[in-house]
């Protein structure tokens, strides 16, 4: 189940076996309520940087609330939410901080160099550098690389020569585009196109994609 608020995706999954997740970068971090045998707990997912792989338990509930590229959550936030695990969706469009200049940046990034975003937003290379350590998130080029490969992959469904997604979505050659899936999504083009679940859930909301907005490979 998928349901939308203006800082969220709300997500929930019921795992009645145990089962191996693999999980790949979005720009976006989760809050995550979990529910099992053992007990519950709350959790803030970190910034992934690559392929991640989650073990979960026979019994396993999971509720998620996929945040917004780049947006910002207190400690107090989560222990609002572990104390009030049913008003999460609530707590987080109140509390949870999305500011406005930073969402720009990350945006633009994803069509132009750091350098070029910076003099585009009006600040300096550094500047840009400062504002995105101050606000406690990844550096621009971060945010640079993973558009440009989420990009990559979302144009692997059209079936587009490779060399012709590479050029599309600024990778120097045909190597440069793999050796990136393979950094971000633990697999070559090739292997992605013949991993049509994967592409999908890459292809939820996220970093370039999120609700009302289109990602684009020019």
């Amino acid at each position: 189940m998928l349901a939308s608020g203006r800082r969220y995706l709300r997500w929930r999954h019921d795992h009645l076996a145990a089962r191996r997740v693999e999980v790949a970068p979005d720009g976006c971090r989760d809050v995550v309520v979990v529910e099992s045998a053992g007990g519950g707990f709350v959790a803030l997912t970190a910034w992934d940087a690559g392929l991640r792989v989650v073990e979960l338990a026979r019994g396993t509930r999971v509720t998620g609330y996929r945040l917004r590229p780049g947006a910002q959550v207190e400690p107090r936030v989560l222990a609002r939410i572990e104390a009030e695990p049913l008003r999460a969706g609530e707590i987080i469009d109140g509390d949870v901080v999305v500011d406005g200049e930073l969402d720009e940046a990350i945006g633009t990034l994803g069509t132009r160099g750091v350098a070029e975003a910076a003099t585009h937003l009006g600040v300096s290379k550094r500047g840009l550098q400062r504002r995105f350590a101050a606000a406690g998130l990844p550096p621009p080029g971060f945010w640079r690389l993973l558009s440009r490969a989420r990009r990559a992959a979302l144009a692997l469904p059209t079936r587009l020569p490779l060399g012709e997604v590479a050029a599309a979505c600024d990778f120097s050659d045909q190597a440069h585009l793999t050796r990136e899936t393979v950094r971000w999504f633990g697999r070559t083009p090739a292997e992605l196109r013949r991993a049509p679940s994967v592409l999908a859930t890459i292809a939820q909301p996220g970093l370039g994609n999120w609700i009302g907005e289109q990602i684009s490979t020019r």
